[in-house]
């Protein structure tokens, strides 16, 4: 089930990315990027009520309050940067850059998460970065 999610989670994100392009003509990729974090929020908030998981807010832990803030930080910085690069450059050649976080994630996992590094793992950043490389050179 976890990779029909992800297999979803990659469709949502390839129309995130050419929606915002269309969306972001004229308008100032801080605003642009402000007005879709206030759609994900109540979306977001929208699902915790819908599936009754608000009293669940109590039971978090501090580390998991400062894990998520933190996160929550990162994923601000991150459409900040990607909005004003879509915003100046082309979708084609943004979209696969923002990719190479696959890469960096698998190296943040194996140093930080101490997760399992494969052959078939380094292979896989090792092709997924020539393959970025490839479509905006």
């Amino acid at each position: 089930m976890w990779f029909l999610f992800a297999l979803l989670s990659a469709v949502f994100a390839a129309l995130t990315s050419i929606l915002a392009k269309i969306g972001i003509e004229g308008v100032n990729s801080n605003l642009a990027t402000a007005v879709r974090t206030v759609v994900v929020l109540l979306m977001a908030w929208g699902m915790v009520f819908l599936t009754d998981a608000q009293g669940g807010i109590a039971n978090i832990s501090r580390k998991s309050w400062i894990f998520l803030i933190l996160s929550g930080l990162a994923t601000g910085a991150s459409w900040l940067c990607y909005y004003k690069a879509l915003q100046m450059g082309e979708a084609s050649k943004v979209v696969p850059v923002d990719k190479l976080s696959v890469v960096i994630t698998l190296v943040l996992a194996f140093v930080c998460l101490h997760e399992k590094v494969t052959v078939k793992s380094v292979a896989g950043c090792i092709l997924i970065g020539a393959g970025t490389l490839l479509m905006v050179l």
